[in-house]
Formats: structure tokens, sequence, C-alpha cells
């Protein structure tokens, strides 16, 4: 019993030792200038440990590892409402408010319903449609905590947002300034803030277009974020719909042979308790309690409790389940890009001056 719980504590402080190291990476001028994540590299350098030394290591860091994985990511989470507060949506006003919900929509239900069609794994394609659809990475691992699915399908996901949110963040810079996207400040930042992946998207972007870009692009987002918490509890809602399905054809506990998971069979709507908390904090914070430097500290700490869960999920990932997965989540990935590129600046175009 003892050395179990030493091997759970060794298993966290491995993770905790994998969030550092990322952090230290991602203070590199060359991956700061693209706008790479420290939650990005840990989910890199947790699959090259996967792929590498992960059967070097002994068995009993497996649940620590798990640990991180699950409640850290909770707690990650939670705190991320510190980045945000309410007078933002005021101050973005009614047309980014409208845009996001519309973008936040279509995404995941479009989304799912070409996953459907491309005949892919569901679980794989709802989490890619949310991470295009809200926040990134973020977004990935706060549905994958409410679904409880394999952590592959997490990495899979999130290296779709990686790959096209980078490319947007170069991309709308360059055809802001060509005139290509034909849009006024204000359109652009909520354009920006609309459609691009991650947060740290929407800032490379914005920074690269100007200040009163940079500024509504952020808070647009910020909106996008803060929509994680109704979607988390349809999520909910949705998962126990499907269990509840699942036990029409199939005996309460079994054992699922196609994932190895165990079906409770109950049904139950699992309520995500940590999407009530970010909203929690989202108030909290929006009262200005605390001084700047403290909320500071916070979000770095935050940044470090999501940077180990990115590490946990990478090292329970192998690239046989990459292949596994094929190539399909890359092509679901793409169709919502240009969706989000073009039905996106359409949104904007032909919204903004209607409900200015």
């Amino acid at each position: 019993m003892q050395e179990q719980k030493a091997g759970r504590y060794h298993g966290i402080l491995f993770m905790a030792l994998f969030a550092c190291a990322s952090c230290f990476i991602g203070e590199w001028q060359v991956l700061k200038a693209l706008s790479i994540s420290p939650l990005i590299i840990g989910i890199v350098l947790g699959m090259a440990y996967a792929n590498s030394l992960r059967n070097h290591l002994p068995a009993t860091w497996g649940p620590g590892i798990k640990f991180c994985s699950k409640s850290i990511l909770r707690l990650g989470i939670i705190l991320y409402g510190f980045r945000l507060t309410f007078q933002d949506v005021v101050a973005v006003g009614l047309p980014g408010i409208v845009i996001d919900c519309i973008i936040v929509a279509v995404t995941i239900l479009g989304g799912v319903m070409v996953g459907k069609w491309l005949k892919m794994d569901s679980d794989i394609a709802l989490l890619t449609s949310i991470g295009s659809g809200i926040c990134g990475a973020a977004a990935v691992l706060g549905a994958e905590a409410t679904i409880k699915t394999q952590p592959y399908k997490t990495a899979v996901a999130v290296a779709t947002v990686v790959i096209f949110g980078t490319l947007s963040m170069f991309l709308y810079p360059i055809g802001y300034r060509a005139g290509i996207i034909d849009l006024t400040p204000d359109q652009m930042g909520i354009f920006s803030g609309a459609t691009l992946h991650e947060v740290a998207h929407a800032v490379g972007a914005g920074n690269a277009m100007g200040d009163e870009i940079a500024n509504v692009a952020i808070i647009t987002k910020m909106i996008r974020v803060m929509l994680l918490v109704p979607v988390l509890l349809i999520l909910g809602w949705w998962a126990a719909a499907s269990a509840r399905k699942r036990l029409k054809t199939a005996n309460a506990g079994e054992c699922d042979a196609a994932d190895g998971t165990t079906k409770t069979g109950k049904g139950k709507v699992q309520v995500p308790w940590f999407a009530f908390g970010f909203l929690l904090v989202i108030g909290f914070n929006s009262l200005d309690l605390l001084p700047a430097p403290v909320v500071g500290w916070i979000n770095d700490f935050d940044t470090f409790l999501l940077t180990m869960a990115m590490a946990a999920l990478g090292a329970e990932t192998s690239f046989d389940k990459f292949k596994q997965a094929g190539a399909k989540p890359f092509v679901l990935a793409t169709i919502l890009y240009v969706w989000l590129l073009f039905g996106g600046y359409l949104l904007t175009k032909l919204l903004t001056p209607v409900l200015a």
C-alpha cells in the first residue's frame, strides 16, 4: 500500500518535471514567435516519452500520471476562469457575442455530422469539433474530462488544432495587410477572435495587425472560451443519453471489447462540476478583488497545471494510435477550417453592420 502511494506521488512529480521542462522550452524566442504554448510542448514531450521510455519506468507510477490527466486537468480548467471577466463580454458588444455563438454551434454540430459522414470515430470527431469551435487544446481537455474518452483521441484532436490554428495565425495578418481580407479593424478583430483556434493564436495574429485589432480579437476569443460551460453541460447530458441507449443493447457493467472500458450502465447525467467552478471563478475575477500581480501568478500556475495534464495525456498516447485514427480527423479539421475562414468572414461582414 505504501509502495503504491509512493509510486503515485512519483508519477505526479514526473509529470511536474515534464511541465517544468515544457515551460522552460516555451520561453525560447523562436517558439514564442510562433505562439507555441507550453501546453502544446507538454503533450509533445509526453508523447515522446510514451513512445520511447514508458516501458522502462515502474508500473506503480501509472496512477500518478492518470491523476494528472484527470484531477489536475479539472483544477486547471477551473483556474482558467481567472483569465476572463464578464466585463469583457460587455466590451465587445452584441456583434461579437452573436457571431461567437453561431460559430461555436455550427462548428460543433457540423463537425459531428461531417464525422458521421466520414464514418470516423465519434469521440475524435466531437473533440476535434469542440477544439476548432471554442478554444483549442483547453476546450479539448474540458470535453475529454466530461466524456472520459481514451487519451490518444485527445492527442489527435489537439494535433489538428495546433496545425490549423498556427497556419491561421500567419495567414490572417498577411491577408489583412494585403487587402485580401476586406474588413474594418473592429470587424477584423471580431473575425480573428471568432475563428482562430487557440487564445495564443488570437494574441499572436492580433498583435501582428495592431493593438486595436488585438484588443477586440482577444475579448471576442474569451467570449468563445466562456461558451465552454454550456457546451460541457450539454455534453454531459448527451453522454448520459448515449449511455442509456447502450443499455438497450448491452448488459450493465459489461466490458466494452472495443476500447477496454467498463460501462456503468446507469445512464445518469455526468454533470461537469468543474465547468461551474470555471464560471464561479470568472464571476469572482469580475469583481476585481485581487491585485493584478496575484492574478498573473494564478494564471502562470494554471498554465503549469494544464501543461502537466497535457504531458500526462501525451504519456498515454502511442504513435500506433495515430495510425489507427488514420487521416480522417485531419480531413474533418480541414473542412472545419474552410468553414471558419469563409463562414466566419461572411458572418462578420454581413452581421456586424446590422448588429452594431
